[in-house]
């Protein structure tokens, strides 16, 4: 761990977008391995997991991106590159993820076989409606990765600015999968940009418009 455990509080509060990282500074792979499986505890429909993440850490591989997301340097510079990616065909993940449960005992053969069907009816939508449902999902991922890292001490910068079709191509990335961001991370150097949060007042709405 980087540096000591902070409240949760504390990592919601000091997560910001950092773009300036420590060069040359390696994540081992056990740490990796757990900031990653701290994020796949996210929330998502039907706990399809609808997501899937390379992990770039290869500077070869980095300078490979850099063109693809516009040349922004926290992609070189950065410890890792995470890229996650949507699935549009979470609905094949369907057995693998209710039928253990079925075998424990948690969950009954009726329950289970309502669910596949419920998931396959799902995934008769069109596309726009699948991708609507990859973005989301893995959107809860991506952020719960950030917060991870946070809670690591790692700071990162989420990026939505990368050629998506090049990025697929140099990644060999399968059609089944479509990329949501890339997030850059590692040890800061600089602060992130000062930013404001709007006053609750001007966010909620109480029951309706």
């Amino acid at each position: 761990m980087n540096k000591i455990e902070q409240t949760f509080d504390e990592v919601l509060r000091e997560r910001h977008a950092v773009r300036h990282y420590q060069k040359d500074h390696a994540i081992s792979q056990k740490e990796l391995q757990e900031i990653i499986q701290l994020a796949q505890t996210a929330p998502s429909a039907w706990n399809l997991h609808h997501w899937r993440v390379i992990v770039i850490q290869d500077p070869a591989q980095k300078r490979a991106i850099l063109p693809i997301a516009y040349n922004q340097q926290q992609v070189v510079d950065a410890s890792v590159v995470f890229v996650v990616l949507g699935d549009l065909e979470a609905n094949k993940s369907a057995d693998a993820v209710h039928r253990p449960l079925v075998d424990a005992g948690l969950m009954s053969e009726k329950a289970y076989q309502k669910a596949l069907q419920d998931i396959d009816n799902a995934y008769q939508a069109p596309l726009s409606i699948r991708r609507e449902s990859a973005f989301l999902n893995a959107s809860l991922f991506a952020m719960q990765l950030m917060l991870a890292l946070k809670s690591r001490g790692y700071d990162s910068v989420p990026m939505g600015g990368f050629q998506a079709d090049q990025l697929i191509e140099e990644l060999r990335i399968p059609e089944r999968y479509i990329p949501i961001m890339m997030i850059a991370a590692g040890i800061a150097t600089a602060p992130a940009y000062k930013t404001i949060r709007f006053p609750i007042e001007d966010i909620v709405i109480h029951e309706s418009f």
